[in-house]
This record gives C-alpha cells, structure tokens and sequence, in this order.
C-alpha cells in the first residue's frame, strides 16, 4: 500500500489503512482541504468545482465520495463522469468553474487513483498552491457548510463539446483528413479513450477504424504506460491491417503514443517533434519542453528560425514557461502534447488531429515522416547513493566540473554537450540520482551517462 502527496496531486494505492493508501478517510481529507484553499483563494467570484474521472475500478467510489466531500464544503459540484483530463480541464474553463478536481492516477497501474487538482483556469496548481492544500490537509482546519448552504450537483457530459473544440481549431483539417481516407487503429487501454477517440476520429472523417481495448472498464488488458514493451498487441494489428497510423493512449488520455504503419514505434519522444513540425510549419513561433525531453525539438524549432526553452520536469513548469515565452506548441517528451490554441494541458485528441493533419499534407508514410527528423536515443540510469549523502552538493560540484558546456540548474544539472546531453535529477523519495542521457546512438547515451555516473560515484566516496 502506498500514499504519495505532493505538489501536483495525492495519489495513492486503494485499500489499507489510514494514512497507508487512498482510502476513503484520506480522500475526504485532502478534498476537504483543497476546496479550503479554492475558498479563500477563488478570484472569479464562481462557487463550481468539476469533477471528471478516468474509468478505473475504483473511480465511481472515489467519485461519490469526492463529490460529497465538495458539496459538503458548500460548493456546487458539475460531476462529468467518464472524461479525460484534457476534458476535465477544458469543462472547468468553459463553466467558468473556480476548480476542478480529476480522479485519475494516469499511467499507473489498475490498483492506484489520485486526486488532480485544477484552479480556476483548467490548469494545475503551481508548487506554492500544492504546498498549501498538503498544510491546510496535515492542519484538518476544515470548516463545512452549514445546512442551508451545502451545495448541490448537477451532472454533464463534455465529450462532445471537447470534440468539437477540436475541430474548431484552425490547424486541424477535416476536409484534408477525410480526403486522405485513412485506415486508423487505436489501443485506449480499457478506459475513457475508448469512449472518446472513436468518436473523434468519425467527427474527423476517418471511416476505418480498428479498435482495440476500448471498453472503458478500467480492467487493463496491459501495463498502462504507453510504453513500446507493452504495445506489442497494437504493433500486430498493425502488420496484419492495412492500418495507415496507430494510436495509444493511456488510461486518462494525456500522452500520446503513435505506430507507425509497419508496426514500429514511432517513439513517444517524437510525438510532439511531429506535431511542432505541423504547427510551426503554419504558424512559426517559439516552443517548450522540460529538461529530460528529446533536443530533437530544438532541432526542428530552429529548422523554422524559431526559439526554443526548456523548462523543469513537471507539466505545471512547462505551461509557465509556455507563457512566458508565447510559445504556439510545447509538451513533454511522454507524448504530451501542449497546444495553447486549444488549452493549456497535454491533449492526446488535439495531438491525434494535428498528427493526422500533418500526415493527410505531407502524403508520406507514416515511418517516413518518423525517418525526417534527427535520430536520437534516451538512456535512463540511476546511481544510488548511501542515505544522509548531501546530494544538492554533489550536484554543485558536477555542474562545477563540467562549466565549460552549456549547464542548466534550473530542475538539478543538465551537460549540453556539443552532440549529446546528460540530466541528472535527486529524487525527492529514495538516495538516488536519476541520470537521463541523449544521443544519436543508444550506446553514445548509455556511455555518457555511465561516465557522468562515475564522477558522481566518486564524489560519493
């Protein structure tokens, strides 16, 4: 059993005791707390909060429980059932709602849920806002409504209206996709995809569907992640369809995974690298990944005279950062793709029609496409250090001894070098140093990460 709380969100593992999982006690709590805060912070005088959630097996409890919690606090409650976080977050603009709350633990396995917590714009809370939901949590200092002021519920259902936000958008081409007549296969993992990217891809003109795993039961038929290791299912249906493009999902529609038409993978690092390429293309401008994402987005940034800024780990850092840049596309290197046209969140429909779009213009293979940008390779290593280390100066020193390269401080110590990078981050929860290294090999990577790795071995002693 687990309890995970941080800035972005409580997760948790279902069952246990108190304090052991996201067990119903602590879901009143945390949802107690952060309506606290949405109370004594609410800027646009609404008393709505949203409440979306993915289609785990425990979602429907947690739902209930959620929504309860909420109307107890005196807020009136717009549940929307079955949705994807992109939708929760977009229903939350267009209600004009002061918060939302998804219930989603994303890629996670069937066992965890969490609470994503939304302010007044559809986006999540920054580090400052999370660390006062968890200290308003650990004080209990909850006041509910009385009885005539607890609030009510009404429920609604958004699919549509996020559908069609997507077909508004002046880059996606449904004339153009639906001239291209595709063959499309979609894995959606047993949950909310299931219910909504059919939809969408009918609403784009795509007749030809072959679906996978879109019964949104929460009983997930593989790992969740979109992950090449667990999409070996699609990869075959790809090679025995004549399937133009594949899609995967994961279990709250957030990332964004693509196979290629001979069942290879087209690499979740390059699913935003594809759509920048579409969107910069048509509307030249700067763009935002974090710190451990493909430089292959840079590379294609600077193709279009165009500047490109990483930001911290964390979508909260690249959508600041977005902002502060007027950046037109940015995302993670996870197939989350940030499109400011629409909203700001990662959108796996708004990434599936610009992907579409740009493959009905281009009129090339899928694998081609893949084959126009530079080739690059993630390795992710760790070194584990001995308990009490002082980390923060290990790192001091590394970024010291390696000053003659580009360095970045801004989420641990990232090394441009010329041809590869290396990103080393602590990590908040056990002694250990993430290393994360890029090259145009997957050997390259793995040596100079494995070099930058015996330095911190050393400093270590």
């Amino acid at each position: 059993m687990a309890l995970i709380k941080s800035i972005s969100g409580i997760r948790g593992t279902i069952g246990g005791r108190v304090g052991d999982g996201l067990n119903p006690l602590d879901t009143v709590k945390f949802v107690s707390a952060y309506a606290s805060f949405i109370r004594e912070n609410v800027k646009n005088g609404s008393n709505a909060i949203v409440v979306g959630r993915d289609a785990r097996i425990s979602g429907k409890m947690m739902e209930q429980i959620v929504v309860g919690t909420l109307m107890g606090m005196g807020f009136d409650v717009i549940n929307i059932g079955l949705a994807t976080t992109p939708t929760t977050e977009l229903a939350v603009a267009m209600e004009h709602a002061c918060g939302g709350i998804i219930l989603t633990a994303s890629h996670n396995p069937k066992q965890w849920n969490a609470l994503k917590l939304l302010n007044e714009n559809g986006e999540f809370l920054n580090a400052r806002e999370g660390e006062e939901v968890l200290r308003i949590a650990e004080s209990e200092d909850f006041h509910y409504a009385h009885i005539d002021h607890i609030g009510s519920v009404k429920e609604k259902d958004y699919t549509e209206k996020h559908i069609q936000a997507v077909l508004d958008l002046a880059l996606v081409d449904v004339e153009a996709i639906k001239a291209a007549d595709f063959e499309v296969s979609i894995d959606c993992v047993n949950s909310v995809g299931g219910i909504v990217i059919p939809k969408l891809l009918k609403a784009l003109g795509v007749n030809k569907i072959n679906e996978l795993y879109c019964t949104p039961n929460g009983e997930f038929p593989h790992n969740p992640e979109p992950l090449p290791e667990h999409l070996k299912d699609i990869s075959i249906m790809m090679r025995t369809t004549s399937s133009d493009v594949g899609f995967v999902v994961d279990p709250d529609v957030d990332r964004l995974a693509i196979i290629c038409e001979n069942g290879e993978m087209f690499g979740e690092e390059y699913t935003l690298v594809a759509v920048a390429d579409y969107v910069l293309k048509h509307t030249p401008g700067n763009t935002v990944s974090n710190l451990s994402s493909s430089r292959a987005l840079r590379d294609v940034t600077r193709k279009y005279g165009c500047e490109y800024n990483p930001a911290a780990v964390g979508e909260v850092n690249v959508t600041t950062k977005m902002k502060a840049t007027d950046a037109v596309i940015g995302g993670e290197g996870n197939g989350g793709v940030i499109y400011p046209a629409s909203h700001y969140g990662r959108d796996s429909l708004v990434g599936i029609a610009l992907f579409l779009s740009h493959l009905a213009h281009e009129k090339k293979k899928v694998s081609e496409i893949r084959a126009s940008y530079p080739q690059y390779y993630i390795a992710k290593q760790k070194v584990e250090l001995t308990p009490g280390l002082d980390v923060d100066g290990i790192l001091k020193t590394v970024k010291e001894k390696f000053s003659q390269y580009d360095v970045t401080d801004i989420d641990g110590v990232k090394i441009d070098f010329p041809d590869k990078w290396v990103h080393l981050r602590k990590s908040n929860t056990e002694p250990i140093i993430r290393v994360y290294s890029e090259a145009h090999t997957m050997k390259e990577a793995e040596e100079i990460g494995g070099e930058i790795m015996n330095v911190i071995r050393q400093l270590a002693k």
